[in-house]
């Protein structure tokens, strides 16, 4: 017994001599020239949720250098500097975007020796191409899927805060490689906003896109939820899941969007493309859109083609399949067995564009050029500017269906008086109520069956849609 009690003791003065000895030393030798005199320059992570101002984790100044000495867990840190917000976190040597940082604490007593190699906001790289109804939604979303921050990119078309009309939404992947060319790790951007602001000038009805940052050594795990071997994976579940349960209700509440399926797309390349189809084949209530550029599809062998067969047609798609003639043959031929799939799973011909463009290749100047014509084919006829008359578009569409304890609509303008009855399919009317396009209505009270929603708007006709109540 005693030699139990003394086990015991000893465990415990051992847990408290670790937790004292975890320190690790994070020193500075170098900033860039053009750092503000008396800046503060601070340390932020996954140890601090990532705060850029935190004023805990600000670093020591001596003579040239800075330190601080921290004490995190053991483990994976993920780090930055910033001089006290986001607007102001460090560059790479160009000053453009630099992934995090990353270091396996394992423990004790450690220094890290590192040097700052610029400043975003003071960068000496490039200037920044991002248009003006650009923004920067959050530098440190957090995914709880993942327990991980990222950040997030918004897009919003040029009448936004001009009107009052409700969007389509293109969910998009490699966020930082879409809108500014200071932020790509490749010297070249997709034009995302500089293509939807001249279509838009055209006449295009618009689109909110939501740019998602990969997570630098993690992208690929993220992006497949399919383990390869070599290269890793198996994260995709969790990411999609993010997007489909903590991003986008998030974007439909906090903006105007026409949150329905057929006005939903997902679309990324490479990687990107390979988590865009799995996205859709798996969230076909959510997704009726998709962007297939230059797929890794090689990434998890025939697992997504078996994916999307075994996942039969829940509603109309577009998929955009896109590869370039002069990437790898496979990237054209897996692509191929992917659009087969489709077919498979019932879709119809007229549902799928696949295109191998000669002398395409495997680059972000390739998928800038044919962005355009991919966005139109995908969301043409997907939203209207005006609602005519007194009757309510075809379209309106009731969301999350099957329903839990609200609805919401899609279709309808959200400031439009709307009525609004639930029927039983015994013909009981559960519910009545006058409500807008961008109202909620209550079904917690409905057992779970199937019911017929009716709408109508300024004593039009009434339109019908139907809902299931699980």
């Amino acid at each position: 017994m005693k030699n139990i009690r003394l086990s015991v003791m000893i465990g415990l003065l051992l847990h408290l001599f670790l937790q004292v000895s975890a320190q690790l030393t994070i020193k500075v030798t170098a900033i860039p020239a053009n750092t503000p005199a008396g800046a503060s320059i601070h340390v932020v992570g996954n140890f601090n949720n990532w705060a850029a101002g935190d004023p805990t984790k600000i670093l020591t100044k001596n003579g040239t250098e800075y330190s601080i000495t921290i004490n995190p867990a053991p483990g994976t840190l993920e780090f930055k500097f910033t001089r006290g917000s986001w607007p102001t976190v460090e560059g790479n040597a160009a000053g453009t975007y630099l992934p995090n940082r990353t270091f396996n604490y394992t423990g004790g007593t450690q220094t890290l020796n590192l040097t700052i190699l610029s400043w975003e906001d003071l960068g000496t790289g490039t200037p920044g191409t991002a248009a003006a109804n650009v923004q920067i939604l959050n530098n440190a979303f957090y995914i709880p899927q993942l327990n991980r921050n990222r950040r997030i990119w918004l897009y919003l078309p040029p009448d936004y805060n001009s009107s009052s009309k409700s969007y389509p939404v293109l969910y998009m992947h490699d966020g930082q490689n879409l809108f500014d060319v200071k932020t790509t790790a490749f010297g070249t951007e997709w034009q995302v906003d500089e293509s939807l602001n001249t279509l838009f000038l055209q006449g295009d009805y618009g689109c909110i896109v939501v740019g998602i940052d990969n997570g630098g050594a993690e992208r690929l795990n993220e992006y497949s939820p399919w383990v390869n071997p070599q290269y890793g994976g198996g994260q995709g579940d969790e990411y999609i899941d993010f997007i489909v349960n903590t991003l986008k209700p998030y974007i439909d509440v906090n903006f105007r969007t026409l949150p329905g399926r057929n006005t939903t797309g997902i679309m990324g390349s490479s990687m990107g493309g390979l988590i865009s189809m799995y996205g859709f084949a798996d969230y076909q209530e959510v997704f009726s859109k998709v962007g297939v550029f230059s797929p890794a599809f090689w990434f998890a062998d025939n697992a997504s083609a078996n994916d999307v067969a075994t996942h039969p047609k829940q509603g109309d798609a577009r998929v955009y399949f896109l590869a370039g003639g002069a990437e790898p043959a496979y990237v054209a031929q897996d692509m191929q067995a992917v659009a087969d799939a489709m077919t498979t799973a019932g879709f119809a011909q007229n549902e799928k564009s696949f295109a191998v463009v000669p002398g395409g290749q495997h680059s972000e100047w390739f998928w800038a050029q044919e962005f355009a014509d991919a966005y139109i084919w995908l969301f043409q006829g997907a939203a209207t500017s005006t609602q005519t008359g007194k009757d309510l578009e075809v379209k309106v569409q009731i969301y999350p269906n099957p329903a839990d304890k609200w609805i919401r609509f899609s279709g309808i303008e959200e400031t439009r008086s709307v009525q609004v009855q639930i029927v039983g399919s015994d013909g009981k009317v559960w519910n009545r109520i006058n409500t807008t396009g961008g109202g909620a209505v209550y079904t917690g009270n409905l057992p779970a069956g199937f019911y017929v929603v009716k709408l109508r708007a300024d004593g039009g006709r009434w339109r019908t849609v139907k809902l299931v109540k699980e």
